[in-house]
């Protein structure tokens, strides 16, 4: 079976999150998929500095609402939320798989998780800790099935510059 990872960002509000999430889909493969509205505009210094070297390999989806998404897209919708029943490493990704991360300041919206109970997923954390900073989970959840996938297609080994190993 072939394997895609697809990133989701449902309405991302800060620039540097988005930045940072760019250069991580870039550097895997993946392709970001940004659902409107955003908190801030495209041409964004802070977004474009924080994943500016990897603009050019980015794949990259804008659509205007959820809506919009769900009818241009399908596969394995996964959804990490803090309120999530299941350990994002208890799941085995396969095929077309979609990672969904809400706005930084409100997550998902409960309508979307109610409807999705098998497929929502969190990151473990202790009691009092509010969540992850959202660019840092989605590395996480990006590499978790990436591993799963064996890497496959990315470059596992790396090369000295000034010596030979």
């Amino acid at each position: 079976m072939n394997n895609k990872l697809n990133i989701v960002l449902l309405e991302p509000q800060i620039p540097q999150n988005t930045g940072n999430i760019s250069r991580t889909c870039a550097a895997t493969g993946a392709k970001l998929h940004m659902i409107r509205p955003f908190g801030f505009t495209i041409d964004d210094k802070k977004l474009k500095r924080a994943g500016l070297d990897y603009w050019d390999l980015l794949d990259l989806e804008y659509y205007d609402d959820i809506n919009d998404f769900y009818s241009k897209n399908e596969g394995e919708f996964y959804y990490f939320t803090t309120k999530g029943q299941n350990r994002y490493c208890d799941i085995e990704y396969s095929g077309n798989v979609y990672l969904i991360f809400g706005r930084e300041d409100a997550g998902i919206p409960e309508e979307i998780l109610v409807k999705n109970p098998s497929r929502c997923v969190r990151v473990p954390m202790i009691e009092g800790a509010r969540s992850l900073n959202l660019s840092n989970t989605v590395a996480l959840a990006a590499y978790e099935t990436l591993r799963q996938w064996n890497f496959d297609g990315l470059l596992t080994v790396g090369q000295l510059t000034k010596y030979k190993w």
